[in-house]
C-alpha cells in the first residue's frame, strides 16, 4: 500500500473534478493525478507526457498517456472533447503559453492551470537579501539546471486572464500545507485557478469524497 500522502495540489484538483468526467492532463508525469482520479471518481483519464520514463510508469499503472509535447498535442483533439484539461505544473515549462492555454480551453470545457508563485515572499526576501535566484519549496532548481522557462506570479496570471478574455470560475492559493487565504501574490507558494470560455456557474470545490 502507498502510504504517501497526496500533495496539496493533488487533493485541491482532486475535489474540483466531478465523478466519471472526461479527463485530459497535459504533462500528466508518472500519472499520480490521474490513477487517482480514475480509481477513486471513475475519471475516463488520458495523458500526455514527453518524458518516457514517465510514460513506462504509467503504463505500468494501466494509464493511457499518449507520447507529446503538448504545445502541439491537441491538434487532434475536436472542441469539448473533454469535461476538464489539467495544466498543473507544467504552464511555467511551456514556450507558447497562450496557444496551449487557448487550445486547451477548445478542447476542454474547464481548464484547471496549477503553477508555483514566483512572487512569493521567501522567494522576495531571497532574492532582495542575497541577490541570487530563488530557490524555494515551489521553485527547487538552481538556475542552471531548472525546467521552468516563465516565472510568474498570481497577479500576472490574473491580468493574463483579463487580457485575454478568460472568464476564471474558481482560485485557489497553496501554502506548504493549507490554502492560503490573506495576499496570496504574497504568502502562496502555488496557485491553482479553474477557467473556461464556456457559460457556466462559478466554480465551487465539492467536499472530499
Amino acid at each position: 500500500m502507498n502510504s504517501k500522502a497526496p500533495r496539496l495540489d493533488h487533493d485541491i484538483v482532486y475535489r474540483i473534478v466531478e465523478p466519471e468526467s472526461k479527463v485530459l492532463d497535459l504533462g500528466c508525469g508518472n500519472g499520480d493525478l490521474i490513477y487517482r482520479l480514475a480509481r477513486d471518481k471513475g475519471a475516463k483519464v488520458q495523458g500526455i507526457e514527453y518524458d518516457e520514463n514517465a510514460i513506462h510508469e504509467c503504463v505500468k499503472r494501466g494509464l493511457s498517456v499518449i507520447h507529446s509535447d503538448i504545445e502541439g498535442g491537441l491538434v487532434e483533439y475536436p472542441d469539448c472533447s473533454f469535461d476538464y484539461v489539467i495544466l498543473n505544473q507544467s504552464m511555467q515549462e511551456v514556450r507558447k503559453v497562450d496557444l496551449v492555454i487557448q487550445d486547451a480551453l477548445r478542447v476542454g470545457r474547464t481548464v484547471i492551470v496549477g503553477f508555483p508563485n514566483f512572487a512569493y515572499i521567501g522567494a522576495r526576501l531571497m532574492l532582495l537579501f542575497s541577490g541570487k535566484a530563488p530557490i524555494t519549496k515551489s521553485l527547487p532548481y538552481l538556475w542552471y539546471d531548472t525546467p521552468n522557462i516563465r516565472f510568474l506570479s498570481i497577479t500576472d496570471f490574473r491580468d493574463f486572464c483579463a487580457k485575454k478574455s478568460i472568464k476564471i470560475l474558481g482560485a485557489y492559493y497553496l501554502g506548504e500545507d493549507r490554502i492560503v487565504t490573506v495576499w496570496p501574490n504574497l504568502f502562496a507558494l502555488n496557485a491553482i485557478f479553474v477557467l473556461t470560455q464556456y457559460p457556466q456557474e462559478p466554480h465551487t470545490m465539492k467536499a472530499k469524497r
